[in-house]
């Protein structure tokens, strides 16, 4: 597999927005991207420019910020879309045009003709006013293969320099990703951009295929949101290519918990504990077998340490917690206990935490710790 640097596309202003209940104000928008570029995100797509009102109002702002970040806006192949990415200040626009016959009926009453002609008058329109255009693929993963290879391959005849290929409502795995992603990387020589979706849970893996596949661009939103069951999560995209793949992304990974937080904050969506890279569950240990190993070695039970993201080890200590995780944190605060009291408050930890429904705070715990 080729090993050279992946570009990361991130899409949490734009597709992560789009997800149901989730509206960003202008200086969200702005902190989030500001962020995200100071983590070393190589793209932004920023927004949907011909929406016009706030959504062109924070674009602008953020194209004034000077990011180091090159910044996209999407569009769909209509003249006046692209018109307003221009008037927010953008010189890399994208295009997108559906490319299944499912979505050619509903959108282009199934004239293929009229969605090639449509496409190439945009992108005809964009170069001549000096912008770089991407074109996307809607619904590739469902589309007649020769006429995604023909959207594709006149995409790149009419000037674009990426081809953004879409599993539009994440029907794929990543077997016949690979395929698709191959056969595209094959016939053309622009860049292939993966965008996929986890309708099936498998938007990640996806990613990763198609980058197995020669893709190098990848769409991410931060936590995976977007537009029903979400995209794939830049933190698990990013800390993927880097320990499965050893491909390098230049990204800040200690700082991927804080933009989660961030987004988190933004979307008024809490991220749930057992969320992969960035959910605070991921280096907490509560099983006695698990923590015992992890008190021994912290690659026992941990696949890369806690700090690579900006999280910290916890132990905690609830109803599958042992002896020895007991001992350990009781030895944190000074105290120590001869075995039937360890095995009283530990039957009282167990008791609790059933009770509770939870693990126990240090606070609880040392108030069932017998007074000498």
């Amino acid at each position: 597999m080729n090993k050279q640097a992946i570009h990361i596309n991130d899409t949490t202003l734009r597709d992560g927005e789009q997800a149901a209940g989730i509206a960003f104000n202008v200086e969200e928008k702005i902190a989030i991207a500001s962020l995200l570029d100071s983590i070393g995100v190589h793209e932004l797509e920023v927004g949907i420019p011909a929406m016009g009102h706030e959504e062109a109002e924070s674009i602008q702002r953020i194209a004034n910020l000077g990011l180091n970040a090159k910044l996209l806006g999407w569009n769909r192949a209509n003249l006046s879309d692209i018109q307003a990415s221009i008037n927010c200040g953008l010189d890399r626009v994208h295009v997108s045009v559906p490319v299944s016959d499912i979505q050619i009926a509903a959108k282009f009453k199934g004239q293929r003709q009229l969605v090639l002609d449509k496409l190439r008058d945009a992108i005809n329109f964009a170069c001549d006013r000096g912008l770089s255009v991407s074109v996307g693929g809607e619904d590739s993963s469902r589309a007649d293969e020769s006429f995604l290879l023909e959207v594709a391959q006149s995409a790149q005849e009419w000037g674009a320099f990426r081809f953004r290929f879409c599993d539009t409502v994440g029907v794929l795995d990543p077997t016949t990703t690979y395929k698709k992603v191959s056969y595209l990387v094959s016939h053309l020589s622009i860049v292939i951009e993966m965008h996929t979706h986890d309708d099936f849970g498998m938007a990640l893996a996806n990613t990763l295929a198609g980058v197995k596949a020669g893709a190098i661009s990848v769409n991410t939103t931060v936590n995976g949101i977007g537009e029903r069951a979400g995209n794939a999560p830049l933190e698990e995209v990013v800390m993927g290519l880097k320990y499965l793949y050893d491909i390098p992304t230049g990204i800040d990974t200690k700082r991927l918990v804080e933009v989660s937080k961030l987004v988190s904050k933004a979307t008024n969506f809490p991220v749930l504990p057992w969320k992969a890279i960035v959910g605070e569950n991921t280096f907490a240990h509560e099983s006695g077998i698990h923590a015992h190993g992890v008190l021994q070695n912290p690659i026992t039970y941990e696949p890369f340490a806690p700090e690579d993201v900006g999280w910290e080890r916890r132990l905690v200590v609830g109803k599958h917690s042992g002896r020895h995780l007991l001992l350990s944190v009781l030895q944190q605060h000074g105290i120590t206990l001869g075995q039937a009291e360890i095995q009283s408050v530990l039957d009282a930890v167990r008791h609790q935490s059933v009770k509770t429904k939870r693990s126990l705070t240090v606070e609880e715990l040392l108030s069932l710790v017998p007074q000498s």
